[in-house]
């Protein structure tokens, strides 16, 4: 701990990371920044797989955790990273701005990180509460840390639209929701309570990298109690969507048709062809899959590629 708090006393660690306020008492300790315990609030409920926060007198810290909070250097550090590309004329929040101002800027900064270089994202390998849905607090204990710049292609917006004739885990029925996972990538739903059937017409994000494998998707059911129950699982190909995007240029320009094809076959989870449409200037494909791993049930999705470097 002696480390971390001579980082701390640090001039630049000495005002929170985000507003400015005197005095951080909050940390980081994936991101490597000092905070604010309003901030602090913030970042708890962006999840731990974005911020692990962690109380600098409170809480028991691990070695790995000090060492890379010691090895980001702080917030000056930190923030030159982050805040690259903040617009000169953007307005920070200060120690009184209102939550909502707080939020969005800290939203916008860690989990959108809209300032960062355009085509960079950093991943944190921190264990994170995506599989244990939203409700769940601060992970803790121990755990390797890992931090780097990684540069992705595109963005990948998947609409989780429904499912079908889920599998039942509870005594007469389940709780649903989706997970998407894409390398150290993780996304997930809303909870559906007791639906065998559930629509969630929810969108979630993705970062693709250069090197991608196949999107993974599981159904599970939500326990409060124990763990919870897989309810099946599929993967979905990208290739087809992402070559034939890049085959044709900027969407924009071009007029509505189809542009590729998914086919069904034996080793994938398809219920049927999968088409690769540009719709509105979009590129799109429409996903319908057949779980498996379990006794029943299918899921719809929708999909959409934005590639960075148009």
């Amino acid at each position: 701990m002696a480390k971390l708090k001579a980082l701390l006393q640090r001039r630049e660690n000495r005002i929170c990371a985000d507003c400015g306020a005197p005095d951080p008492k909050w940390a980081s300790a994936n991101i490597g920044v000092f905070i604010c315990v309003k901030c602090s609030g913030v970042h708890r409920s962006l999840g731990t797989h974005i911020s692990k926060v962690m109380s600098v007198t409170l809480d028991k810290w691990t070695d790995d955790d000090i060492n890379f909070m010691v090895e980001v250097g702080g917030n000056s550090q930190a923030n030159a990273i982050y805040e690259a590309f903040l617009p000169k004329d953007y307005s920070k929040p200060h120690p009184d701005s209102a939550q909502e101002e707080r939020q969005n800027f800290i939203k916008s900064k860690y989990e959108l990180q809209e300032f960062l270089q355009p085509s960079m994202r950093i991943i944190s390998n921190y264990p994170s509460d995506v599989g244990k849905h939203a409700a769940s607090t601060p992970h803790s204990g121990s755990s390797n840390s890992e931090i780097g710049m990684v540069e992705f292609i595109g963005i990948l917006n998947v609409k989780v639209i429904g499912g079908t004739k889920l599998a039942v885990r509870d005594m007469y029925s389940s709780d649903p929701y989706v997970v998407l996972t894409l390398g150290q990538q993780k996304a997930q739903t809303s909870v559906i309570k007791r639906n065998l059937n559930p629509v969630w017409n929810e969108e979630l994000k993705l970062s693709v990298p250069q090197q991608y494998g196949p999107l993974k998707l599981q159904v599970l059911d939500y326990d409060m109690v124990s763990k919870d129950d897989l309810m099946g699982q599929a993967e979905i190909d990208l290739q087809p969507m992402i070559n034939a995007a890049a085959a044709l240029g900027d969407p924009e320009h071009l007029g509505d048709m189809q542009i590729g094809r998914w086919l069904k076959s034996a080793d994938n989870a398809l219920t049927t062809d999968s088409a690769v449409m540009i719709t509105g200037g979009k590129v799109k494909q429409e996903v319908s899959l057949k779980l498996q791993s379990t006794e029943s049930g299918e899921v719809t999705l929708e999909m959409q590629w934005i590639a960075l470097n148009m």
